[in-house]
């Protein structure tokens, strides 16, 4: 009897279980429908008019594979070098190069009033969508309503939208053809819509901001946004640098700044050993790979670029692919034999281990930030290993043994 009672019971739970599974889409859409309703009034008083909200928000619908990539987090943290070869390849060096030449007055006449140098708009131009071939398939507006109605960021998300719904009322582009990536960049820059009112720029003076099909609405905007973020176009961003045996290495980092003739004076060296310009400027040196990969000597120009994409393996791409495209040679630090990634879960284990011992890693998220890279240098100092900030499998075996 007990069997049987046991038999029904799993058989009620899972009839139970999928009704659930039935109602749930239908209870969804319709709190969706009721928060679509909320944010359509919020869009009113902003001025968005009722043609543009038809146009956008009648029938759109959350698009669960936005969820699933918002929550998918890579396996494995990338390598400096790894970074470096899938961004920085012989062909796009080559195309950009093509490119650089193809559009030089173009480029040159944005140079001119924007003051940002053509090999790094074609840079960034490269690094964001392999110059205009991969500017995303997915709605904007379905991918920001999406995000939005998440309450993970849905702050966030909401203002992108609401910014995105007026880019459309503003006649820059239609709904159906506002097209990005799946977290709502768009154009050839990808741009976050915020980003887009702020910034982007009708260069060709056809009344539209469009950075999808215009090139030159797409090189403005992007020189447009580097000059108001403090762009120097008299500078470069960095360069590779030769370091002293011993080098004191509390002295890297992007919250050390120092002279050129300062860092002259500490013993560092053009990389292929020649004094440093004499140039009135300041820079930080850091070590994106540790203290066995390149030093980097980096300049005002490298911050402004971390304003469009805050990562460090970023900004020297972008630094790189422009020195490459201009003519200069690779980097001259030899590459190590193999380089080990770090999962996603052995970041974490550092970040715990880290903040069990004192050391504040900032948030246990599995990404190494400018936090975690510190509270990973105190840790160093204190275990007399070198400071670099570097995370490693041999850095997580150390942590361990505390």
């Amino acid at each position: 009897m007990a069997q049987i009672l046991k038999k029904y019971i799993l058989i009620f739970a899972i009839i139970a279980t999928s009704l659930a599974a039935l109602a749930q889409p239908g209870q969804c859409s319709e709190e969706f429908s009721r928060w679509l309703e909320d944010l359509r009034q919020e869009a009113r008083t902003k001025g968005i008019s009722e043609a543009t909200l038809h146009a956008t928000l009648d029938n759109l619908q959350p698009i669960p594979r936005i969820i699933e990539l918002d929550r998918r987090q890579p396996e494995f943290t990338q390598t400096f070098w790894g970074y470096l070869d899938a961004r920085v390849t012989e062909s796009r060096i080559e195309r950009g190069r093509m490119l650089l030449e193809l559009h030089a007055e173009l480029l040159e006449s944005i140079e001119k009033l924007y003051d940002v140098q053509p090999r790094f708009l074609v840079a960034f131009w490269g690094l964001e969508t392999n110059f205009g071939d991969y500017l995303g398939s997915f709605p904007v507006i379905g991918s920001l309503a999406t995000l939005a109605h998440d309450p993970r960021r849905s702050d966030f998300f909401r203002t992108e939208l609401l910014a995105a719904l007026s880019i459309i009322d503003a006649g820059h582009i239609s709904a159906s053809d506002m097209t990005g990536s799946w977290a709502g960049a768009m154009g050839q820059p990808q741009f976050m819509p915020s980003t887009f009112v702020r910034f982007a720029v009708d260069a060709d003076g056809d009344g539209r901001r469009d950075i999808w099909y215009s090139l030159p609405d797409v090189f403005a905007s992007a020189a447009n946004f580097l000059s108001k973020s403090g762009w120097q176009g008299d500078k470069t961003w960095g360069r590779e640098v030769k370091l002293p045996p011993a080098f004191n290495l509390e002295l890297t980092g992007l919250e050390v700044e120092k002279t050129l003739a300062a860092w002259q004076i500490l013993g560092v060296r053009k990389i292929n050993g020649d004094d440093l310009s004499k140039v009135k400027m300041k820079g930080s040196l850091i070590l994106p790979a540790g203290h066995t990969g390149p030093a980097f000597l980096v300049y005002n120009n490298y911050r402004t670029i971390l304003q469009w994409n805050r990562s460090d393996l970023y900004a020297i791409a972008v630094g790189h692919l422009a020195d490459r495209i201009s003519g200069k040679g690779p980097l001259a630090a030899a590459r190590p034999a193999s380089e080990q990634q770090l999962s996603r879960s052995q970041v974490e284990k550092i970040q715990e281990l880290l903040a069990a011992l004192g050391f504040d890693p900032g948030p246990v998220d599995g990404v190494i930030g400018s936090q975690t890279r510190q509270a990973i240098k105190e840790f160093q100092r204190t275990a007399k290993l070198p400071a670099d900030g570097h995370p490693t499998p041999e850095l997580l075996e150390s942590l361990e043994k505390k």
